[in-house]
C-alpha cells in the first residue's frame, strides 16, 4: 500500500532542500518557463534539443518575440520527446514517475503518449499545485497526479514504476540516495532514463563556469562519473549513453537572443564550449 502523508518523512529534511524548495517557490512569475508554457499549455523546466529556425531572428519586430518565444518552446518539447523516446515498451497499464516534476510539462507528454498513469513529485508546493491545475485543465488529473514529496523518500510502493526519469533535476540531491530510492520503485526490468548537466571530471571543479551555474540555481552539479558510479551501485544498468551537448547549444545560442533571457545564458555556452561541462542522457535498466 502507497504510505500515507501522516506516514512520510518530513518531505523537507534538511535545510538545504528548504532553501532549494523556497528558489523554485518563489519564482512564481518566471517568465522563461510560463511565456514559453503558454503557447500550448506545456510548461517545461528543462532546456532545449535541436538547431532552431534561424528567420525567427530575422521576423519583423512587431512578430520577433513571439516566434522566438515559440521556438524555444519547440526545442524543449523536443527534449521531453528524445527523454521520453529512451523510456522502452510502455503500456497504458504501467505506471510511471517523474521525479522533480517541476510544472508538469513531461508528465503529461508521457500520459497523452503512452496512456500511462504518471505520477509526479516535486519539493516544491507552488510547483505541485501548477501542475495539477494543468492536468485538471486538460481533464487529466485521474491519471496525472502531482504530489508534494521527496524523490529521495516517495512513499509510493516498491516495484510499483516501469519507468522513471530525472530532468534536470539530479544535480538537487545525493545520487546513492536517490539511486537507491528508484531500485526500490521499479520493477524488474524497468527503465531509468536521466537527462543532466554534469561536469567534466577532469576540468570541471576548476571551471568557473561550472561554479557560476551552481550559484546561479542552488544546486550541486555532479561530475559525469559519479553517475556511473551510483547507478552500478544501485543495480541500474546504462544501455544507453548520449552526449546531447553538441544539439543543446543552439538552443541557449536563441534563448541569450530573447526577451526571457537571464543573464546565465553565456555561462552555459562558455561551459559547454570549453568542454568543462556535459548535457548528457543516460537510460538505464533495473537488474
Amino acid at each position: 500500500m502507497t504510505q500515507s502523508l501522516s506516514q512520510l518523512a518530513p518531505v523537507l529534511r534538511t535545510a538545504y532542500q528548504k532553501s532549494v524548495a523556497e528558489y523554485w517557490n518563489t519564482r512564481t512569475q518566471d517568465p522563461v518557463n510560463l511565456r514559453l508554457g503558454e503557447v500550448d499549455g506545456l510548461y517545461h523546466h528543462h532546456y532545449g534539443l535541436g538547431d532552431y529556425d534561424p528567420a525567427v531572428l530575422e521576423a519583423p519586430p512587431a512578430e520577433r518575440e513571439r516566434r522566438i518565444v515559440e521556438e524555444m518552446h519547440r526545442l524543449e518539447t523536443a527534449q521531453a520527446e528524445v527523454l521520453l523516446d529512451h523510456l522502452g515498451d510502455v503500456e497504458p497499464e504501467h505506471r510511471l514517475l517523474d521525479a522533480g516534476s517541476g510544472r508538469g510539462g513531461t508528465g503529461l507528454m508521457a500520459h497523452l503518449r503512452f496512456g500511462s498513469r504518471v505520477d509526479g513529485v516535486s519539493i516544491s508546493e507552488y510547483q505541485v499545485g501548477f501542475a495539477n491545475d494543468c492536468a485538471a485543465q486538460r481533464g487529466l488529473d485521474d491519471q496525472v497526479r502531482f504530489h508534494f514529496r521527496n524523490m529521495l523518500d516517495t512513499g509510493f510502493e516498491p516495484g510499483s514504476m516501469q519507468g522513471i526519469w530525472t530532468n534536470e533535476t539530479t544535480m538537487y540531491v545525493d545520487l546513492d540516495e536517490l539511486y537507491d530510492e528508484f531500485s526500490r520503485l521499479l520493477a524488474p526490468g524497468g527503465r531509468y532514463v536521466c537527462i543532466t548537466g554534469c561536469s567534466n571530471d577532469v576540468t570541471g571543479l576548476r571551471s568557473k563556469a561550472v561554479s557560476r551555474i551552481d550559484e546561479h540555481y542552488t544546486c550541486n552539479i555532479h561530475p559525469r562519473s559519479a553517475y556511473f558510479r551510483a547507478l552500478a551501485a544501485n543495480g541500474l544498468a546504462p544501455i544507453t549513453v548520449l552526449d546531447l551537448t553538441p544539439v543543446t547549444i543552439p538552443y541557449w545560442d536563441l534563448r541569450a537572443r530573447s526577451s526571457v533571457a537571464t543573464g546565465i545564458e553565456e555561462t552555459f555556452l562558455t561551459a559547454y564550449r570549453e568542454g568543462s561541462f556535459h548535457y548528457l542522457l543516460i537510460a538505464a535498466d533495473r537488474v
